[in-house]
Protein backbone atom coordinates (compact mmCIF):
# COMPACT_ATOMS: atom_id res chain seq x y z
CA UNK A 1 0.00 0.00 0.00
CA UNK A 2 1.65 3.11 -0.98
CA UNK A 3 1.00 6.82 0.87
CA UNK A 4 -1.71 7.72 -1.76
CA UNK A 5 -3.85 4.81 -0.62
CA UNK A 6 -3.23 5.36 2.70
CA UNK A 7 -4.66 9.24 2.31
CA UNK A 8 -7.49 7.68 0.29
CA UNK A 9 -8.41 5.32 3.07
CA UNK A 10 -7.99 8.30 5.68
CA UNK A 11 -10.63 10.47 3.82
CA UNK A 12 -13.44 7.57 4.07
CA UNK A 13 -12.62 7.49 7.77
CA UNK A 14 -12.56 11.14 8.04
CA UNK A 15 -15.07 12.98 5.85
CA UNK A 16 -18.52 13.69 5.75
CA UNK A 17 -20.35 10.71 4.19
CA UNK A 18 -21.03 13.63 1.55
CA UNK A 19 -17.21 14.89 0.78
CA UNK A 20 -16.53 13.70 -2.72
CA UNK A 21 -13.55 11.16 -2.01
CA UNK A 22 -10.65 11.29 -4.26
CA UNK A 23 -10.46 7.36 -4.58
CA UNK A 24 -14.50 7.94 -6.15
CA UNK A 25 -13.42 10.56 -8.57
CA UNK A 26 -14.91 10.32 -12.21
CA UNK A 27 -11.41 10.31 -13.53
CA UNK A 28 -9.37 12.21 -16.06
CA UNK A 29 -10.10 12.90 -19.53
CA UNK A 30 -6.74 11.35 -20.76
CA UNK A 31 -6.03 7.83 -18.43
CA UNK A 32 -2.40 8.33 -16.41
CA UNK A 33 -0.70 6.36 -13.62
CA UNK A 34 -1.86 7.87 -10.17
CA UNK A 35 0.44 9.48 -8.44
CA UNK A 36 2.09 7.39 -5.85
CA UNK A 37 2.36 10.20 -2.42
CA UNK A 38 -0.77 12.62 -3.70
CA UNK A 39 -4.18 12.00 -4.44
CA UNK A 40 -5.85 12.72 -7.71
CA UNK A 41 -7.14 16.09 -5.99
CA UNK A 42 -3.63 16.83 -4.53
CA UNK A 43 -2.18 16.31 -7.94
CA UNK A 44 -4.68 19.14 -9.79
CA UNK A 45 -4.12 21.61 -6.77
CA UNK A 46 -0.40 21.29 -7.43
CA UNK A 47 -0.51 21.38 -11.09
CA UNK A 48 -3.08 24.23 -11.47
CA UNK A 49 -0.40 26.34 -8.49
CA UNK A 50 2.92 25.41 -11.26
CA UNK A 51 1.12 26.54 -14.22
CA UNK A 52 1.63 30.05 -15.96
CA UNK A 53 -1.84 31.15 -15.68
CA UNK A 54 -1.89 30.87 -12.10
CA UNK A 55 1.32 33.40 -11.74
CA UNK A 56 -0.62 35.53 -14.33
CA UNK A 57 -2.97 36.61 -11.81
CA UNK A 58 -0.72 38.69 -9.81
CA UNK A 59 -0.86 41.05 -12.44
CA UNK A 60 -4.23 41.17 -13.70
CA UNK A 61 -6.71 43.71 -12.74
CA UNK A 62 -9.56 42.80 -9.97
CA UNK A 63 -11.57 46.19 -9.05
CA UNK A 64 -9.01 48.89 -9.92
CA UNK A 65 -7.01 48.96 -13.51
CA UNK A 66 -3.03 48.45 -12.78
CA UNK A 67 -2.97 50.03 -9.46
CA UNK A 68 0.06 51.40 -7.83
CA UNK A 69 -0.49 50.89 -4.40
CA UNK A 70 0.71 48.01 -2.50
CA UNK A 71 -2.43 47.29 -1.26
CA UNK A 72 -5.28 46.67 -3.23
CA UNK A 73 -6.45 43.24 -4.32
CA UNK A 74 -5.54 41.57 -7.64
CA UNK A 75 -7.00 38.67 -9.12
CA UNK A 76 -4.20 36.75 -7.91
CA UNK A 77 -4.96 38.02 -4.07
CA UNK A 78 -8.71 37.41 -4.56
CA UNK A 79 -8.20 34.31 -5.36
CA UNK A 80 -6.04 33.39 -2.78
CA UNK A 81 -8.58 35.06 -0.48
CA UNK A 82 -11.58 32.73 -2.07
CA UNK A 83 -9.54 30.12 -1.01
CA UNK A 84 -8.92 30.75 2.43
CA UNK A 85 -12.14 31.13 2.77
CA UNK A 86 -13.39 27.76 1.00
CA UNK A 87 -10.98 25.53 2.91
CA UNK A 88 -12.50 26.80 6.27
CA UNK A 89 -15.88 26.19 5.60
CA UNK A 90 -14.60 22.66 3.83
CA UNK A 91 -12.73 21.62 6.72
CA UNK A 92 -15.54 22.80 9.65
CA UNK A 93 -18.42 20.61 7.45
CA UNK A 94 -15.66 17.81 7.19
CA UNK A 95 -15.71 17.73 3.20
CA UNK A 96 -12.69 17.36 0.72
CA UNK A 97 -10.00 20.13 1.31
CA UNK A 98 -7.96 19.17 -1.26
CA UNK A 99 -10.82 19.51 -3.88
CA UNK A 100 -11.83 22.63 -2.67
CA UNK A 101 -8.76 24.22 -2.81
CA UNK A 102 -7.84 23.14 -6.61
CA UNK A 103 -11.50 24.23 -7.78
CA UNK A 104 -10.47 27.42 -5.84
CA UNK A 105 -7.40 27.96 -7.05
CA UNK A 106 -8.31 27.39 -10.77
CA UNK A 107 -11.81 29.14 -10.68
CA UNK A 108 -10.46 32.76 -12.04
CA UNK A 109 -7.38 31.32 -14.79
CA UNK A 110 -9.35 32.75 -17.83
CA UNK A 111 -9.84 36.25 -16.69
CA UNK A 112 -8.92 38.50 -18.69
CA UNK A 113 -6.42 41.72 -18.40
CA UNK A 114 -8.52 44.72 -17.29
CA UNK A 115 -11.46 42.70 -15.19
CA UNK A 116 -14.95 42.22 -16.61
CA UNK A 117 -14.27 44.96 -19.21
CA UNK A 118 -12.05 42.83 -21.18
CA UNK A 119 -14.05 39.77 -20.87
CA UNK A 120 -17.30 41.96 -22.70
CA UNK A 121 -14.39 43.35 -25.36
CA UNK A 122 -13.95 39.87 -26.55
CA UNK A 123 -17.40 38.54 -26.31
CA UNK A 124 -18.08 41.09 -29.30
CA UNK A 125 -15.55 38.90 -31.38
CA UNK A 126 -15.78 35.66 -30.11
CA UNK A 127 -18.73 33.64 -32.04
CA UNK A 128 -20.90 32.67 -29.44
CA UNK A 129 -19.26 35.50 -26.83
CA UNK A 130 -16.74 34.75 -24.10
CA UNK A 131 -17.13 34.29 -20.61
CA UNK A 132 -14.32 33.62 -18.30
CA UNK A 133 -15.62 30.62 -16.55
CA UNK A 134 -15.40 28.65 -20.00
CA UNK A 135 -11.95 30.28 -20.94
CA UNK A 136 -10.93 29.15 -17.37
CA UNK A 137 -11.81 25.29 -18.59
CA UNK A 138 -10.57 25.98 -22.03
CA UNK A 139 -6.89 27.24 -19.91
CA UNK A 140 -6.69 24.07 -17.89
CA UNK A 141 -8.26 21.98 -20.62
CA UNK A 142 -6.37 22.94 -23.79
CA UNK A 143 -3.90 26.19 -23.21
CA UNK A 144 -1.65 25.35 -20.48
CA UNK A 145 1.60 23.23 -21.29
CA UNK A 146 1.70 24.96 -24.68
CA UNK A 147 -1.77 23.37 -25.60
CA UNK A 148 -1.34 19.94 -23.61
CA UNK A 149 -3.66 21.32 -20.86
CA UNK A 150 -3.33 20.19 -17.51
CA UNK A 151 -5.61 16.82 -17.49
CA UNK A 152 -7.62 17.72 -14.32
CA UNK A 153 -10.32 15.41 -12.70
CA UNK A 154 -13.89 16.16 -13.72
CA UNK A 155 -14.35 16.93 -10.22
CA UNK A 156 -12.21 20.33 -10.48
CA UNK A 157 -13.34 20.73 -14.17
CA UNK A 158 -16.85 21.21 -12.81
CA UNK A 159 -16.54 23.18 -9.76
CA UNK A 160 -14.43 25.65 -12.32
CA UNK A 161 -17.13 25.46 -14.86
CA UNK A 162 -19.90 26.11 -12.04
CA UNK A 163 -18.82 28.44 -9.63
CA UNK A 164 -19.66 31.86 -11.35
CA UNK A 165 -23.08 33.52 -10.21
CA UNK A 166 -23.37 36.16 -12.34
CA UNK A 167 -25.71 39.38 -10.81
CA UNK A 168 -28.31 36.31 -10.62
CA UNK A 169 -29.39 34.44 -7.20
CA UNK A 170 -26.68 33.45 -5.07
CA UNK A 171 -28.37 30.31 -3.87
CA UNK A 172 -30.36 28.55 -6.57
CA UNK A 173 -31.99 25.28 -7.34
CA UNK A 174 -31.58 24.90 -10.76
CA UNK A 175 -28.95 21.95 -10.51
CA UNK A 176 -27.97 22.34 -13.74
CA UNK A 177 -25.91 25.62 -12.70
CA UNK A 178 -24.80 24.47 -9.50
CA UNK A 179 -21.35 22.18 -9.37
CA UNK A 180 -21.85 18.39 -8.77
CA UNK A 181 -19.66 18.38 -5.48
CA UNK A 182 -20.70 20.04 -2.39
CA UNK A 183 -16.88 21.19 -2.34
CA UNK A 184 -17.91 23.37 -5.78
CA UNK A 185 -21.16 24.87 -4.01
CA UNK A 186 -18.58 25.71 -0.91
CA UNK A 187 -16.31 28.18 -3.83
CA UNK A 188 -19.36 29.23 -5.30
CA UNK A 189 -20.06 30.79 -2.08
CA UNK A 190 -16.76 31.77 -1.10
CA UNK A 191 -16.19 33.41 -4.43
CA UNK A 192 -18.64 36.31 -3.49
CA UNK A 193 -17.72 36.27 0.11
CA UNK A 194 -14.22 37.22 -0.97
CA UNK A 195 -15.23 39.83 -3.34
CA UNK A 196 -17.67 41.72 -1.68
CA UNK A 197 -15.16 42.03 1.18
CA UNK A 198 -12.44 42.86 -0.81
CA UNK A 199 -14.08 44.94 -2.93
CA UNK A 200 -15.53 46.86 -0.55
CA UNK A 201 -12.07 47.51 1.65
CA UNK A 202 -10.03 48.48 -1.63
CA UNK A 203 -12.94 50.96 -2.38
CA UNK A 204 -12.66 52.42 1.08
CA UNK A 205 -8.81 52.69 0.26
CA UNK A 206 -9.34 54.11 -2.89
CA UNK A 207 -11.59 56.74 -1.07
CA UNK A 208 -14.50 56.14 -3.24
CA UNK A 209 -16.64 55.34 -0.44
CA UNK A 210 -16.63 55.34 3.19
CA UNK A 211 -18.08 53.54 6.58
CA UNK A 212 -20.79 56.64 6.87
CA UNK A 213 -22.17 55.76 3.06
CA UNK A 214 -22.88 51.74 3.40
CA UNK A 215 -26.39 50.86 4.23
CA UNK A 216 -27.53 51.07 7.57
CA UNK A 217 -28.99 47.57 7.16
CA UNK A 218 -25.95 46.24 6.04
CA UNK A 219 -23.60 46.87 8.48
CA UNK A 220 -26.37 45.37 11.06
CA UNK A 221 -27.10 42.65 9.51
CA UNK A 222 -23.06 41.86 8.05
CA UNK A 223 -20.62 44.27 10.84
CA UNK A 224 -18.96 47.34 9.71
CA UNK A 225 -15.64 46.01 9.47
CA UNK A 226 -14.30 43.49 6.89
CA UNK A 227 -13.17 40.74 9.13
CA UNK A 228 -16.27 40.94 11.00
CA UNK A 229 -18.21 40.45 7.80
CA UNK A 230 -16.01 37.62 6.54
CA UNK A 231 -16.49 35.66 10.20
CA UNK A 232 -20.65 36.42 9.75
CA UNK A 233 -20.89 35.08 6.82
CA UNK A 234 -18.50 31.99 7.23
CA UNK A 235 -20.26 30.97 10.32
CA UNK A 236 -23.31 31.54 8.97
CA UNK A 237 -22.71 28.94 6.01
CA UNK A 238 -21.30 26.87 8.23
CA UNK A 239 -24.27 26.33 10.68
CA UNK A 240 -27.01 27.00 7.76
CA UNK A 241 -25.29 24.04 6.29
CA UNK A 242 -25.37 21.91 9.30
CA UNK A 243 -28.40 22.44 10.28
CA UNK A 244 -29.38 20.89 6.58
CA UNK A 245 -27.29 17.73 8.04
CA UNK A 246 -24.48 18.83 5.92
CA UNK A 247 -26.11 17.75 1.96
CA UNK A 248 -26.43 21.03 1.40
CA UNK A 249 -24.34 24.47 1.31
CA UNK A 250 -26.45 27.08 2.24
CA UNK A 251 -26.74 30.49 3.24
CA UNK A 252 -29.57 31.64 5.74
CA UNK A 253 -32.39 33.62 4.14
CA UNK A 254 -31.39 37.35 6.13
CA UNK A 255 -27.47 37.21 5.18
CA UNK A 256 -27.68 35.98 1.60
CA UNK A 257 -30.58 38.66 0.67
CA UNK A 258 -28.10 41.11 2.72
CA UNK A 259 -25.14 39.75 0.49
CA UNK A 260 -26.90 39.75 -2.64
CA UNK A 261 -27.65 43.91 -1.39
CA UNK A 262 -24.24 44.56 -0.90
CA UNK A 263 -23.14 42.98 -4.26
CA UNK A 264 -25.92 45.81 -5.89
CA UNK A 265 -24.70 48.65 -4.01
CA UNK A 266 -21.34 47.79 -4.87
CA UNK A 267 -22.22 47.41 -8.69
CA UNK A 268 -23.91 51.16 -7.80
CA UNK A 269 -20.75 52.84 -6.18
CA UNK A 270 -17.99 51.01 -7.37
CA UNK A 271 -17.99 48.86 -10.25
CA UNK A 272 -19.91 51.23 -12.01
CA UNK A 273 -18.66 54.78 -10.39
CA UNK A 274 -17.15 57.32 -12.94
CA UNK A 275 -13.55 57.57 -12.11
CA UNK A 276 -13.41 54.03 -12.26
CA UNK A 277 -15.42 52.37 -15.21
CA UNK A 278 -13.48 55.61 -17.40
CA UNK A 279 -10.49 54.24 -17.08
CA UNK A 280 -11.65 50.71 -17.98
CA UNK A 281 -13.71 52.29 -21.48
CA UNK A 282 -9.88 53.41 -22.52
CA UNK A 283 -9.13 49.95 -21.63
CA UNK A 284 -11.49 48.59 -23.80
CA UNK A 285 -10.98 50.67 -27.08
CA UNK A 286 -7.32 49.61 -26.14
CA UNK A 287 -7.86 46.23 -26.26
CA UNK A 288 -10.41 46.41 -29.61
CA UNK A 289 -7.51 47.45 -31.37
CA UNK A 290 -5.23 44.96 -30.31
CA UNK A 291 -7.98 42.21 -31.37
CA UNK A 292 -8.07 43.94 -34.52
CA UNK A 293 -4.39 43.86 -35.24
CA UNK A 294 -3.99 39.93 -33.97
CA UNK A 295 -6.42 39.09 -36.29
CA UNK A 296 -3.25 39.26 -38.60
CA UNK A 297 -2.34 35.78 -38.12
CA UNK A 298 1.38 36.39 -38.94
CA UNK A 299 1.21 38.94 -36.36
CA UNK A 300 -0.26 36.76 -34.19
CA UNK A 301 2.27 34.30 -34.53
CA UNK A 302 4.77 36.95 -34.30
CA UNK A 303 3.85 37.89 -30.94
CA UNK A 304 3.64 34.54 -29.18
CA UNK A 305 0.39 33.68 -29.93
CA UNK A 306 -0.98 30.30 -31.75
CA UNK A 307 -3.27 28.20 -33.11
CA UNK A 308 -4.62 25.38 -32.04
CA UNK A 309 -6.13 22.83 -34.81
CA UNK A 310 -9.40 23.24 -35.51
CA UNK A 311 -9.38 26.50 -33.19
CA UNK A 312 -11.41 29.74 -35.69
CA UNK A 313 -9.08 32.85 -35.69
CA UNK A 314 -11.03 34.51 -33.40
CA UNK A 315 -10.80 32.00 -30.88
CA UNK A 316 -6.86 31.97 -31.20
CA UNK A 317 -6.59 35.80 -30.61
CA UNK A 318 -9.17 35.84 -27.74
CA UNK A 319 -6.88 33.12 -26.11
CA UNK A 320 -4.21 35.73 -26.98
CA UNK A 321 -5.40 38.65 -25.66
CA UNK A 322 -7.10 36.71 -22.86
CA UNK A 323 -3.58 35.52 -21.50
CA UNK A 324 -2.37 38.89 -20.84
CA UNK A 325 -1.55 40.88 -18.01
CA UNK A 326 -2.55 44.31 -17.74
CA UNK A 327 1.23 45.40 -18.23
CA UNK A 328 1.57 43.10 -21.30
CA UNK A 329 -1.46 44.79 -22.55
CA UNK A 330 -0.20 47.82 -22.05
CA UNK A 331 3.08 47.50 -23.15
CA UNK A 332 2.16 46.00 -26.70
CA UNK A 333 -0.41 48.93 -27.11
CA UNK A 334 2.08 51.10 -26.25
CA UNK A 335 4.86 49.36 -28.93
CA UNK A 336 2.40 48.32 -31.58
CA UNK A 337 0.24 52.36 -31.71
CA UNK A 338 2.53 54.77 -29.99
CA UNK A 339 5.00 56.74 -31.60
CA UNK A 340 8.69 55.43 -30.12
CA UNK A 341 11.22 58.04 -28.93
CA UNK A 342 13.95 57.50 -31.65
CA UNK A 343 17.21 55.75 -30.46
CA UNK A 344 20.22 56.58 -32.47
CA UNK A 345 23.00 54.18 -33.08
Amino acid sequence: MNVRNQLEQREVQILSPYACMSAQSAGRRLPEEPCPVRTAFQLDRDRILHSKSFRRLKHKTQVFLSPEGDHYRTRLTHTLEVSQIARTVARALSLNEDLTEAIALGHDLGHTPFGHAGERVLAEFVPGGFHHVRQSLRVVDKLEKDGQGLNLTAEVRDGILKHSKGRGPILSDDPSVLASTLEGRVVRLADIIAYVNHDLDDARRAGLVSSRDIPEHLLAALGGRSARRIDTLVRDMIETSMAAEGREILLSDGVVGAVEDLRDWLFEHVYREESVDCEFMKASRMLRELFQFFTDEKALRAHGGRRLAGDPLSVSVADFIAGMTDRLALKLYQQLFLPQPWKSL
